[in-house]
């Protein structure tokens, strides 16, 4: 619940102790891994190039994939539950980067020749695919739309395409090829990887920001944003191609990523409430926070070897999702 006195906290302050807090959170998550280094070295590491291979060549980017990462997986997680009004709704949990890996497994198979911007146009089709299958048998039965449903059909089509990314592995012996993106983890991200994905999720972050009111008025009533004179069909057509374009970058830069777009949206909305202008911009600054303190943990609690990202992100996410399925998805409206 929001307090009275938190309603009256300016949305201002509000994202400059977000903006803080982020940043704090990126000299943490630069300082601290298998090799400790100094705030000092961080600065010159971000300022010129004095202390090289250790941090800003290995080090920085994995950090700058998890800002991006952390704020798509959240912006498209609040999309999609303003969108369909669906507390649970979720990148991870309604097919998209399910279909996003089986792509990439039919990618890598097929055109082992595709470079790195071939693959993330695959990813972007195959999210598109499996969000089509999962709202597609959402709506074959009237008022099939609703949350459990969507939930539902989203646990059974992500577990057929992920059986399809498996078999294609096993079959044409490109398992370990595939594992190595759909472990979940940021280990070995590159500049040049960086340079094609975070331009489509930098687009679809400044997209969604314009469209943060038409999302709004979205998220209360179907019926009040027609009477509104929202085009809803159009807006709703734009949204869903911001929700491919941020989990089939993501999917692509780091592999599967379930239940940051579920945790951070609700989280965001304890604290800045249910209007979406201030969810958007919020969500993608907590995400990107969450992401680089679960990199930071996965890169320490087991120093020098590296746990898995997204085993950790799963471990705090699973219980979230059962807390809010308890409380019928209103745990922090």
């Amino acid at each position: 619940m929001i307090t009275e006195h938190q309603r009256f906290i300016p949305f201002v302050y509000k994202l400059i102790a977000g903006l803080v807090v982020f940043a704090g959170m990126f000299i943490v998550s630069m300082a601290f891994g298998a090799a400790d280094v100094t705030v000092k070295d961080v600065w010159l590491a971000l300022t010129s190039h004095a202390v090289g291979d250790k941090i800003s060549i290995i080090r920085l980017p994995r950090e700058i994939a998890g800002i991006f990462v952390g704020a798509a997986l959240a912006v498209s997680g609040a999309i999609m539950q303003g969108m369909t009004r669906n507390p649970l709704a979720d990148p991870g949990l309604l097919g998209l980067t399910a279909g996003a890996n089986a792509a990439l497994a039919f990618t890598i198979a097929f055109i082992p020749s595709a470079n790195y911007f071939g693959i993330t146009i695959a990813c972007f089709i195959g999210a598109a695919v499996g969000a089509s299958i999962v709202f597609g048998i959402g709506a074959v039965k009237k008022g099939g739309f609703s949350p459990l449903r969507i939930v539902l059909a989203g646990a059974a089509v992500s577990a057929f395409l992920y059986a399809i990314s498996e078999g294609i592995g096993i079959y044409f012996k490109i398992s370990k090829d595939v594992s190595m993106w759909t472990a979940g983890g940021l280990i070995g991200t590159s500049w040049g990887q960086l340079q094609v994905i975070a331009p489509f999720i930098t687009i679809g972050i400044l997209i969604s920001l314009f469209l943060s009111r038409q999302l709004t008025i979205l998220s209360l009533s179907e019926e009040v944003a027609v009477g509104l004179g929202q085009k809803t069909t159009q807006i709703k057509t734009v949204l869903f191609i911001i929700i491919i374009l941020l989990a089939g970058a993501s999917v692509a830069l780091v592999g599967n990523m379930a239940f940051i777009g579920l945790m951070i949206p609700h989280i965001v909305r304890a604290i800045v409430g249910t209007d979406y202008r201030f969810i958007v911009p919020m969500s993608a600054i907590i995400g990107a926070v969450f992401m680089l303190f679960a990199d930071t943990l996965g890169r320490t609690i087991n120093s020098p070897y590296e746990t898995p990202v997204a085993a950790i992100v799963a471990m705090m996410g699973l219980p979230f999702f059962l807390f809010i399925i308890r409380k019928g998805g209103n745990a922090f409206s």
